[in-house]
């Protein structure tokens, strides 16, 4: 026994001391690529090696080892030696400030930002039924305000970054997604352009909204940058995912409107017997006729990898959605290609990046939303007979159609007879090469090609018979429509970066040029009935040479200086022509400069051992807007008439278009704006408590603004010009706290607070005191009414109105306002500003706990301080909307029963409302299932809340609307359930 014994230990010692060889590559886990300079060990021994420049390495160990890997940034990872090739790796250490943040052409540490940057990555993006990329970020970001421009399917947003910088011109920021620019005129088809990229692709957003950092996009960044940057490919096995969900979204906010019983009582009571002869025996929601529960579904696949030494990553997804409106459907089909190989020793590094979508619209008839709160409750939907489709309307026997041409017509006609439908896809794609030089490794040349093409089109169909069609005089619509777009981009930079050992410090230049030219093609080949017909005549002829086209051309440095790792100086200029300016305004210069301290470096806080970061920063700069809708404003020119305006030949059988002369400014030149901007970044407590606080002032000059003149000075009465002045003044502070942070459980509350005050200081060059403002803000009833004004010294926008008196009881008395100026007539000039559309602070609060395999989370939206025109009140909350003169009843809004008022009194301070409120955006619970089926594998699902409540003293249907409330599409709540499967 004891001789087999000693042989068994003889054979296990033999066993242990086999020396094997391992070889093998240490990676990244985030990108997949080799990770240089890695120690690697056997344990409990001197025995080890390090990775070569492409993250290799051949080690020979005793069979059994345990191998012992670690590098400064990552976590040390201990893992079993075997025989062959190996491929291990490495997590990253979480730290706020080193992760790499991407600005414009470049990127830089967290840590050594001099601008005001906030990055958003995929894991803290908003969760849920995601149609566009905007939503992403709504709420999360100091100084973003992000509102849905409504609840469509696929319907844009507006975006403001600290509230925008002009007035007529465009208040859009600079979008770059993967390196190209995008254009935001959007395509003929959709409502939101940003709808047609998957949002399921981005990695992560960046955005740049001080000058310092935009300054490098100069004539496109006065409104702020997003960057946009999508996933990419890992080195390593294939890694397959798959998600799906579905989506049920419920139309939960009703404008609230007279019921059957309460219009019926006011005819009977106010009327005239005629009137009550019209009353109906149907007890109609004209709401629940055009609304639905919706139901959708979305779903993506994606694969990545690497083939050799090639990251790849492939994507597809499809969304089905419904509108809550009657009749709308959206689908779209998207794909992405992205391949990241590099050749000569990493020395030359590629991209390549093709984002490419089809998207199929349905688009209801809006205009049955406003049909809906005014079309008589008492009567049917439909009238049992021929006329009209069949569908109840109004009639006249005076009329030849023998339609009532004057009234509210069917919101559900509207909706059934209308078949509104668009095809639209949209490629952007680029190839970015980036190649370090052999001889002198520290300078780069960075060039980029790419493309943002789309192409819209459309036809829009309603029959003979329909009441839309009657009412107009047509015989039916048969209209088609197709625009292209065409954005083509060139970038080219040189970089060099060095550290200067010798004075402790590191300079880091880039030098470049820019060339990006914008074209568009529009054409409508309208329903132009001569004879009666539905067959529409030849459209008009088309001009190749006439294709509006715009191109800018641009030069950029920038310079970063970092000396002691604790003073930062960044420095950028750029020099921007426009064509859309005369030559002799074309050029603009952007010049800005940053400063940055990192007070938590210096000696006298080395005992502040909670302490993890402290900087100071300061910048000044100027950036550019040229973004008018005219693309040749400046220049003298005609355009075709439409069909209306013909010359006749002979016998009137040939026709020629005619020609008009267009209105044009040749002084046109580039807006600017001016930004100051001061900010203080602080961590604390091993990073556990980490904030930004940040005060600003922007000051925009020259604003390209569309102005009235006089009459006979051009071909027009109102001209783009550069005229005025506006301010804005304004604070963010970002909160982030972690006060769980074990193995097991995360907890994360994250707090942003924006203030902002915009004032116009100049509206006009005269200033004559007499000139109160430009009239702004079309409301709904009567012709020509605004209710909003641009005038100095007050906030664009803000509302312009009579001061209303009201009766002892506190009731409002109809027609009566206050004298304000004490002339004893109570006329225009008795208007004053009262209240403004725009809050004074917005709030965002998110919130995520994850313990083990489960984790949760809300986010939520508010603002205080903006007021709200309630347009559904002024125009439906009176007597006369309901016993109309002109032969037809209309219902009204319950306000009616509280004013008491017969006649539409628009311009009364009544209808100004307090819109602040809280909206519970999202609340998300998720779980992850673990393996199943075999190793490899993972399932988790996940459900997710959108609009679940709003808290709001605001008596209309939505008070997150920017100014005016009227007929708008209502936000649903929105239901998902989704699965996600990796393997």
């Amino acid at each position: 026994m004891a001789f087999l014994l000693m042989v068994c230990m003889s054979l296990m010692a033999h066993a242990q001391g086999q020396v094997i060889q391992v070889t093998g590559t240490v990676a990244d886990s985030k990108s997949g690529f080799g990770l240089p300079g890695v120690s690697i060990t056997q344990k409990g021994t001197t025995n080890g090696t390090t990775t070569d420049g492409e993250g290799n390495f051949i080690l020979k160990v005793p069979s059994g080892s345990i191998l012992v890997l670690s590098s400064v940034g990552f976590t040390s990872k201990e893992v079993a030696a075997t025989e062959g090739s190996m491929l291990i790796s490495l997590e990253g250490i979480a730290n706020a400030l080193n992760e790499v943040v991407v600005v414009g052409y470049g990127q830089v540490r967290k840590k050594d930002l001099t601008g005001a940057v906030t990055t958003i990555s995929s894991k803290e993006f908003q969760t849920g039924n995601i149609q566009s990329p905007d939503q992403l970020i709504a709420g999360k970001v100091a100084g973003v305000q992000i509102i849905q421009n409504g609840g469509a399917p696929g319907s844009g947003s507006s975006i403001r970054i600290r509230g925008g910088s002009s007035l007529t011109a465009s208040n859009d920021p600079l979008i770059v997604i993967d390196g190209v620019p995008v254009d935001n005129i959007g395509i003929a088809g959709t409502a939101n352009p940003l709808s047609l990229i998957n949002p399921n692709d981005i990695e992560s957003f960046n955005i740049l909204k001080d000058a310092s950092a935009t300054a490098i996009y100069g004539s496109r960044a006065s409104n702020g940058v997003i960057i946009i940057t999508t996933k990419k490919g890992k080195r390593g096995t294939p890694q397959i995912n798959f998600g799906t969900s579905i989506i049920v979204a419920d139309p939960v906010n009703r404008v609230d409107v007279l019921n059957a019983n309460q219009f019926s009582d006011i005819v009977r009571a106010r009327g005239t017997a005629a009137d009550i002869a019209k009353l109906g025996t149907s007890n109609t929601d004209w709401q629940d006729e055009i609304y639905q529960t919706a139901i959708g579904t979305d779903n993506n696949l994606s694969v990545s990898g690497s083939l050799g030494n090639m990251p790849y990553r492939v994507s597809g997804g499809y969304l089905n959605q419904d509108g809550v409106l009657r009749t709308g459907n959206l689908q779209r089909i998207t794909g992405s290609i992205g391949i990241s190989p590099r050749f000569f020793d990493n020395h030359l590094k590629v991209e390549l990046n093709l984002k490419g979508s089809n998207s199929k619209s349905k688009f209801a008839d809006e205009g049955a939303i406003g049909s809906a709160l005014r079309f008589d409750p008492t009567q049917a939907v439909r009238s049992g007979k021929q006329e009209f489709g069949g569908f109840t309307e109004w009639t006249d026997a005076g009329s030849a159609s023998g339609l009532n041409t004057l009234s509210t017509l069917n919101p559900v006609g509207l909706l059934e007879q209308r078949d509104d439908r668009s095809n639209v896809n949209r490629l952007i794609g680029n190839v970015q090469l980036d190649y370090k030089f052999h001889f002198l490794p520290e300078l780069r040349a960075n060039l980029n090609v790419g493309t943002d093409r789309s192409e819209g089109t459309g036809t829009i169909k309603i029959p003979p018979t329909a009441a839309s069609q009657l009412r107009g005089g047509r015989a039916g619509t048969n209209n088609e429509y197709k625009q292209t777009n065409q954005n083509n981009l060139l970038d080219f930079y040189l970089n060099y970066a060095k550290d200067l050992k010798g004075i402790d410090s590191r300079v880091d230049v880039i030098a470049g040029y820019s060339y990006q030219d914008f074209q568009t093609k529009s054409f409508s080949f309208a329903d132009r009935l001569s004879d009666g017909t539905n067959n529409p005549a030849s459209p008009l002829p088309q001009f190749p040479f006439d294709i509006p086209q715009y191109t800018l051309i641009s030069y950029f440095s920038r310079l970063n200086f970092t000396l002691a790792d604790k003073y930062l100086l960044t420095a950028t200029i750029r020099r921007d022509g426009s064509s859309r300016f005369s030559p002799d305004n074309r050029w603009g210069m952007f010049p800005s400069v940053a400063l940055a301290w990192k007070m938590h470096e210096e000696s006298f806080l080395a005992g502040a051992s909670n302490l993890n970061e402290l900087k100071f920063r300061v910048g000044y700069g100027v950036t550019g807007q040229q973004d008018i809708g005219n693309r040749y404003a400046y220049i003298p020119r005609y355009s075709q008439a439409n069909n209306n305006s013909l010359y006749y030949f002979g016998d009137g059988s040939t026709t020629f278009p005619l020609f008009l002369p267009q209105a044009y400014n040749a002084d046109l030149k580039w807006e600017e704006t001016a930004q100051i901007n001061l900010g203080v970044d602080f961590a604390m407590y091993d990073n556990r408590f980490t904030g930004t606080v940040e005060v600003f002032q922007k000051l925009s000059t020259d604003l390209l603004f569309q102005v009235p003149i006089p009459v006979g000075s051009n071909f027009t009465n109102e001209l783009v010009a550069n005229v005025g002045k506006l301010r804005v003044n304004g604070a963010e502070v970002t909160l982030n706290y972690t006060p769980v942070r074990t193995a097991k459980t995360t907890w994360d509350i994250r707090v942003n607070a924006t203030y902002l005050d915009r004032k116009i200081t100049q509206i006009r060059g005269d200033e004559d005191p007499s000139f109160k403002g430009l009239l702004v803000g079309g409301i709904s009833g009567g012709t020509g009414n605004n209710i909003q004004i641009l005038a100095k010294d007050n906030t664009p926008g803000a509302f312009y109105v009579f001061k209303q008196v009201y009766d002892k009881d506190g009731s409002s008395i109809e027609g009566l306002y206050e004298d304000l100026n004490r002339d004893g007539i109570i006329n225009q000039d008795d208007r004053y500003l009262y209240k403004k559309p725009d809050a004074d602070l917005y709030l965002g609060f998110s919130s995520s706990v994850t313990h083990g395999k489960l984790s949760a989370g809300i986010v939520m939206r508010g603002s205080l301080g903006n007021y709200i025109y309630n347009n559904v009140y002024s125009d439906l909350g009176v007597t006369r909307n309901i016993i109309n003169p002109v032969g037809y009843l209309q219902n009204a809004s319950p306000n009616v029963l509280e004013t008491n008022f017969f006649n539409n009194q628009f311009f009364s301070d009544y209808y100004v409302q307090n819109g602040a409120f809280l909206r519970m955006d999202n609340i998300n619970l998720g779980y992850d299932l673990g393996t199943i089926v075999s190793k490899g594998t993972s399932l988790r699902v996940s459900a997710n809340v959108q609009n679940a409540f709003v808290i709001t003293k605001y008596q209309g249907i939505d008070p997150e609307v920017r100014g005016i409330d009227n007929s708008y599409y209502p936000r649903p709540r929105t239901y998902t359930l989704g699965i996600n499967l990796g393997f």
